[in-house]
């Protein structure tokens, strides 16, 4: 929308829009413009509010990352299923990484308690029992190294 002067008026609306995101939630920057594109048309506002929420660090993929690989690995992801899923979500590999080391995992105790909690205590009962929980396992992003010494 443009105002009698010529300038557009998308800017509030848009970083309101988008402050709104950001209080229910942290959003990764591809997130934000994402939902923004799909309310606004005005894309070059888009892009500099965008930066400006993240000069502000009002956004930041950094927390974010952190914040999802919290949520996953509550949920019993390991670390190559979170990893790709972060890709996917255009977040670096650095910030990955970082994110990774801000929230120290015990892998090897989170892949014994999802494979305690499907399977149960027990160990597999034959073959086919234990490429059926070592499937599970990758499935869920667990590398061999996090689960061997289980099945």
């Amino acid at each position: 929308m443009k105002s009698q002067s010529g300038e557009t008026t998308d800017g509030p609306d848009i970083r309101l829009a988008a402050m709104n995101l950001l209080a229910r939630r942290e959003h990764s920057i591809a997130e934000l413009r994402e939902k923004l594109r799909k309310r606004y048309s005005n894309e070059h506002e888009i892009e500099h509010q965008l930066v400006r929420l993240k000069e502000e660090r009002l956004q930041s993929d950094e927390r974010y990352a952190e914040s999802y690989v919290r949520m996953r690995t509550a949920k019993g992801y390991g670390p190559r299923r979170v990893t790709q899923e972060l890709k996917q979500k255009d977040i670096d590999s650095a910030c990955i990484a970082r994110a990774f080391e801000a929230n120290e995992m015990d892998w090897p105790d989170l892949a014994k308690q999802v494979l305690e909690k499907r399977f149960g205590h027990g160990r597999p009962m034959d073959i086919k029992d234990k490429a059926r929980r070592q499937r599970f396992l990758e499935y869920r992003g667990f590398a061999r190294e996090h689960f061997e010494h289980l099945i």
